[in-house]
C-alpha cells in the first residue's frame, strides 16, 4: 500500500529528529569525553548510533512504500559546555521525552488518516521510547546517589555498553 503524502511527510519530520537525537548525542558524547569521563563518551557514542537505525527505520517505511522521505534542515546541537554527568543525562533524558512527544504525534497522525501499518512501526518505536526514557532515568537516579568511587565505577560500566 502506498503512503500518503501527509504521511510520508510526517515520517520525514521524524526522520530529521531522529538525527538531530543522533548529533545531540555525539555532541553529549564530547561534552562527557572532555569532562574526563570516557565510558559515558561511550555510551553516547553508542546512543548516537542507535538514533542512526532508528532514522533509517523510519526512512526504510516511506521507501518500502513507494514515498521519498526527506531530511528537513539540521542545526548544530547546543547542549552546553563544563556538564556534570548529571547534567549530561539529564539533557539526553530531556532530548528523549521530545522525541517521545513526537512520536506520539506521529500516531496521531497515523491513528487519524487510519494507516494500520504505519501504527504498526510506531508502537514499536513507542515501546522503545518507554525503554530509552527509563535506562536514562536510571542513570541519573544512579548518579544522583554516587560519591567519586561510585560515579567512577559507573562510568566504567556505561563504558562497557555493547553496541547495538
Amino acid at each position: 500500500m502506498d503512503i500518503p503524502d501527509d504521511i510520508a511527510a510526517a515520517f520525514s519530520h521524524q526522520v530529521t529528529l531522529e538525527f538531530i537525537a543522533d548529533l545531540t548525542y555525539r555532541q553529549l558524547s564530547f561534552e562527557a569525553a572532555n569532562q574526563g569521563y570516557p565510558g559515558i563518551a561511550a555510551w553516547m557514542r553508542a546512543q548516537a548510533d542507535e538514533e542512526i537505525t532508528h532514522a533509517h527505520k523510519f526512512a526504510d517505511h516511506v521507501l518500502e512504500r513507494g514515498g521519498r522521505p526527506q531530511i528537513e534542515a539540521i542545526e548544530s546541537p547546543q547542549v552546553g559546555v563544563g556538564l556534570s554527568p548529571l547534567d549530561i543525562f539529564h539533557a539526553s533524558l530531556a532530548h528523549e521525552k521530545k522525541v517521545t512527544a513526537a512520536i506520539n504525534d506521529l500516531k496521531q497522525t497515523c491513528v487519524a488518516a487510519g494507516d494500520e501499518e504505519s501504527i504498526a512501526l510506531v508502537d514499536w518505536f513507542l515501546k522503545e521510547q518507554d525503554e530509552e526514557e527509563s535506562t536514562v532515568g536510571g542513570i541519573i537516579a544512579r548518579i544522583q546517589g554516587a560519591d567519586v568511587a561510585g560515579l567512577s565505577a559507573l562510568d566504567a560500566e556505561l563504558g562497557g555498553r555493547s553496541q547495538e
